[in-house]
């Protein structure tokens, strides 16, 4: 087979078979490209003709070019998908790129917020304010149900279950999860849906079931909650880089570090793989060093503040 026709049937395989985002989808179809102009400039073959050896070139290639190792790293796990693809469809028996090893990546440890900070934060939020109640709803909740901020601005009123203490989030893929959310955060969010949601008219037709709603009862743009983020950690004086997602890890890291079960936080996140909670493990090992390092009777801090 050819490799135009190859990559449109691969286009199809990833979006009604593996149903993957946009950004998803758009990221491997690049990746293979980048193979598939590599593969005919270089050695002139068609896709099911590829074996480790171009493969070894063509890594040898976006190594060179000075990419960084997490976008080598994205690129091989196009291509493995890629030929998977192919094995599913019966044109190749093996996987050529089964055995490459990427670069190693080391894994960021994101952003947190201490108690005190999430604390400072929230009450750096003025309730007097006209968006003041809806404002310290959102935050209660991305900090209460560790909610990815796309989850937050289409969360809807007829999947809010306050009197079981739960609300159902639709994730990554399509995927529903139900996340337990606590008694202030319901308290908050009650008292905007009470006072708050419309306060000039009804919702706008697509946003009827939406919780959360601008002035002129449209839901809110991801965005905006970045902007109303940005401000409220400036006027409580933070000094990290706060954005909507560092609420989730927030979430994570203060469960993790008070001895919740890892697959229950994997659960609530809505991670696939618990390789991805995990990252919090790593997180809760640290604040563990610390107490440590403070307070146990022989360690070196604590020698030093007696």
């Amino acid at each position: 087979m050819d490799w135009s026709s190859t990559i449109q049937g691969f286009k199809n395989y990833l979006i009604l078979e593996k149903g993957v985002s946009k950004h998803t989808l758009e990221g491997y179809l690049e990746d293979v490209s980048k193979l598939h102009l590599f593969a005919s400039e270089s050695f002139s073959i068609g896709p099911t003709a590829v074996e480790k050896d171009h493969l070894s070139s063509f890594v040898q290639l976006i190594y060179d070019l000075g990419l960084s190792a997490r976008t080598q790293a994205r690129i091989m796990s196009g291509v493995k998908s890629f030929f998977n693809y192919l094995i599913l469809e019966g044109l190749m028996t093996q996987n050529p790129a089964k055995m490459l090893t990427g670069p190693r990546l080391t894994r960021k440890i994101p952003e947190v917020l201490s108690i005190e900070e999430m604390t400072s934060f929230l009450a750096a939020i003025d309730l007097s304010h006209p968006q003041g109640t809806r404002n310290r709803a959102i935050f209660e909740v991305l900090y209460a149900c560790g909610l990815r901020v796309s989850e937050l601005v289409n969360l809807q009123l007829s999947n809010l279950y306050f009197d079981v203490g739960v609300i159902k989030v639709l994730g990554k893929n399509n995927k529903e999860r139900l996340v337990p959310i606590g008694s202030t955060a319901i308290k908050h969010v009650r008292q905007y849906l009470e006072n708050e949601r419309i306060p000039h008219g009804n919702p706008k037709k697509e946003s009827e079931d939406i919780v959360f709603l601008n002035r002129r009862g449209s839901r809110l743009t991801r965005n905006m909650i970045f902007i109303l983020c940005q401000q409220f950690a400036e006027k409580a004086g933070l000094l990290k880089k706060v954005s909507p997602h560092t609420f989730r890890h927030s979430f994570a890291t203060h469960l993790v570090e008070g001895g919740a079960d890892l697959r229950a936080v994997q659960d609530m996140l809505g991670h696939v793989s618990i390789t991805t909670t995990e990252i919090y493990t790593h997180m809760d090992a640290q604040f563990l060093r610390e107490t440590i390092d403070l307070y146990h009777p022989r360690s070196h801090a604590s020698h030093n503040k007696n």
